[in-house]
């Protein structure tokens, strides 16, 4: 495996997928000491594994107990999750944060087209406000490869984030908003204005600062202050550096390198891609060659036709965390 495999990015297919997804698999699991243990335990032999859908998927709780990384060396960068007062926050040891730069940009410009044509608003406060944050480091990346100062991040100036919207709008950039949950609504009741032109996504999480409530009654809100058609949304977390997006009715989509399947609730090992599936979420990046690509997140979801999936919540022992969730 090199550094930065451009292979991981030219994947395109099923077979085409599931061939290099089995190869990391193979590398982690000789490679990665927590994910070789937990193969172990479980009884599987990785040669004996040919199939997508027989790959064992690690708790996303290892990335809070253990240090999770492949190949051994030391983390170029650490991300830490946003957790509350008190509660033990995952760690992603990323060995080559390059690669997480590449995932984002082929995504964003996948979804989106060029950053160049857009001014990049930040509305982020909890994340602002502690170190190691993902979601910052994404954000402030797309701005930088935007290549203009039009954009920014915000605390709780919603006068100034007006400003720099109407800045951006006369010099012919494209707005595009990204915002914690609570942030956003926030921002809805004191500030309801025409928001028709500036795309607004949303990034999950209400911090503690709100009542958690379901997606539609969020998006509702949001849409009719700004008077926005939809809003989008980012599934992201610590644990992953790829996204995947949703630019409207809460349906996401992955990149080419990325995929979601659906795990029986009642039998963690059984997955499916199936429209109508429905259970837990469990996730392959491949992006993720230096610690693990095959995480069974706290999620629940269910799939839908051509590959998307909707996030319905989260196990009820579950953290309540900034990943993309809204628990009724």
């Amino acid at each position: 495996m090199m550094e930065c495999p451009d292979e991981i990015f030219r994947v395109s297919g099923a077979a085409s997928f599931e061939k290099m997804a089995l190869e990391i698999f193979r590398f982690q699991a000789a490679g990665c000491p927590v994910y070789g243990e937990y193969i172990s335990l479980l009884r599987i032999k990785p040669e004996e594994v040919y199939s997508l859908f027989s790959i064992p998927f690690m708790p996303i709780s290892f990335f809070r107990d253990h240090m999770v990384m492949t190949g051994g060396g030391e983390p170029e960068r650490i991300f830490l999750s946003s957790g509350t007062a008190g509660m033990k926050r995952s760690r992603h040891h990323v060995r080559n944060p390059a690669i997480y730069d590449e995932s984002l940009e082929r995504t964003f410009r996948l979804f989106y087209g060029e950053p160049a044509n857009y001014a990049i608003m930040g509305l982020l406060p909890s994340y602002l406000e502690r170190e190691g944050s993902s979601l910052i480091y994404m954000v402030n990346r797309l701005m930088q490869l935007s290549g203009n100062n039009s954009g920014g991040f915000f605390l709780d100036n919603h006068y100034a984030l007006f400003a720099a919207i109407e800045k951006a709008r006369a010099t012919g950039l494209k707005v595009l908003l990204i915002g914690v949950t609570f942030a956003l609504l926030d921002l809805a009741e004191k500030h309801p204005v025409d928001l028709s032109d500036v795309i607004i996504m949303e990034t999950g999480g209400m911090k503690g600062r709100r009542r958690e409530m379901i997606r539609e009654e969020v998006h509702e809100i949001i849409m009719k202050a700004f008077g926005v058609s939809s809003v989008h949304s980012e599934y992201g977390m610590t644990e992953l550096l790829s996204q995947a997006y949703s630019q409207g009715g809460g349906l996401f989509r992955t990149p080419p390198w990325m995929k979601v399947l659906i795990r029986d609730s009642h039998d963690p090992m059984s997955h499916s891609s199936e429209a109508g599936a429905a259970g837990g979420i469990s996730v392959i990046d491949l992006a993720n060659l230096w610690s693990c690509s095959f995480i069974a997140t706290a999620d629940l979801g269910r799939m839908h036709q051509g590959g998307l999936f909707e996030v319905q919540g989260r196990f009820d022992e579950a953290d309540i965390r900034g990943c993309n969730l809204l628990v009724s």
